[in-house]
């Protein structure tokens, strides 16, 4: 569809990436679950964890939250009272799930070009304070360009390597998938992201104790309770949205490739541009130069701060002050 067809979104206008055309169709889905009386643990959690599985190309665990995937991962690897290398620039939800798992965290600056891990500055932390794993954050929707490297250097190293994936839904590097470099990827399926359930999260790895772990961890450790979890199991409710999402992703992801391409790459060129191969879920659409109309930034406080650390973070610090985001919401053509 050309350009001139694409529904413009509002520069202010906050759209959640759902598809009216699916409302009948989810409706039905909700409607079997209030008659099958199966409101968890049921066929659609199953469901979506095929779909998820088949996009990214790994076993996947769903779970209430982006939280319960993160501790589930953390506390498999066991960081209690060990350290966990995590970028300054992310949600504060990468470091304090660490915390919460009884670790130590020590900041990495980021790199200017991809606001995502510097592999640099990770060997320079690494060969000081050890780590017994490191979190990899996907940041806007691209991968992280240095995504291979740090893989090496964390495999070589017999360093766990986690994938904060929250914003990745629908990326990819010359056909590879967000969560396949580490040894497990965690997702969000929060409001805002581009596929959403409201709440939501999913695991995915190619080690299965470590998968096995995460269902028992979901659900208070069922059945021998030899994992410590919680409650941490997603409803039927939310895996129907999810299995919807999932199937309307192509759709979603090439809408906003296709509108960053033609109406948004020629009027910002200092933006973050994608290596060969690489294609972006565009979360976000990144800029470093101000913008009077912006969905304001990624992140403006970089969590060492947040924290306290007395840590150099210089590239942390520019991009918190240097980027902004254009408005990229899905509108489906109805």
């Amino acid at each position: 569809m050309p350009l001139s067809e694409l529904k413009i979104p509002s520069p202010n206008q906050f759209s959640i990436g759902f598809d009216p055309r699916d409302k009948t169709r989810l409706l039905g889905m909700w409607e079997a679950i209030l008659t099958a009386q199966r409101w968890s643990e049921g066929p659609f959690t199953a469901r979506f964890e095929e779909l998820w599985s088949a996009w990214n190309g790994l076993a996947s665990v769903a779970t209430a939250s982006w939280t319960g995937a993160a501790l589930a991962a953390l506390e498999y690897i066991g960081v209690r009272d060990e350290t966990v290398l995590c970028p300054s620039n992310t949600f504060m939800a990468t470091p304090l799930s660490i915390l919460k798992a009884g670790g130590r965290v020590e900041f990495v600056d980021c790199n200017r070009e991809d606001l995502c891990l510097s592999f640099e500055d990770l060997v320079r932390k690494a060969e000081c304070h050890r780590p017994k794993a490191v979190w990899l954050v996907h940041i806007g929707g691209h991968v992280a360009f240095q995504a291979n490297e740090i893989a090496d250097y964390c495999r070589k190293n017999g360093i766990w390597l986690l994938e904060d994936c929250a914003h990745a839904h629908g990326a990819e590097w010359n056909g590879r998938k967000p969560g396949s470099w580490g040894d497990a990827g965690i997702w969000s399926f929060y409001a805002t992201k581009t596929i959403s359930t409201g709440e939501g999260g999913m695991l995915v790895s190619r080690h299965e104790p470590l998968l096995a772990f995460a269902r028992s961890y979901r659900n208070y450790g069922k059945p021998d309770y030899q994992a410590q979890g919680l409650n941490y199991r997603m409803s039927e409710f939310t895996a129907a949205l999810g299995t919807v999402q999932t199937e309307r992703m192509p759709e979603i992801v090439d809408w906003k490739r296709r509108y960053a391409q033609e109406a948004l790459d020629a009027q910002h060129p200092n933006r973050v541009r994608m290596p060969a191969g690489m294609h972006s879920g565009y979360y976000k659409y990144i800029v470093f130069d101000p913008l009077q109309q912006s969905t304001g930034k990624v992140y403006d406080q970089p969590c060492h701060q947040i924290l306290g650390h007395r840590v150099d973070l210089p590239n942390t610090d520019w991009v918190a002050k240097n980027h902004w985001c254009v408005p990229i919401y899905y509108q489906p053509h109805v």
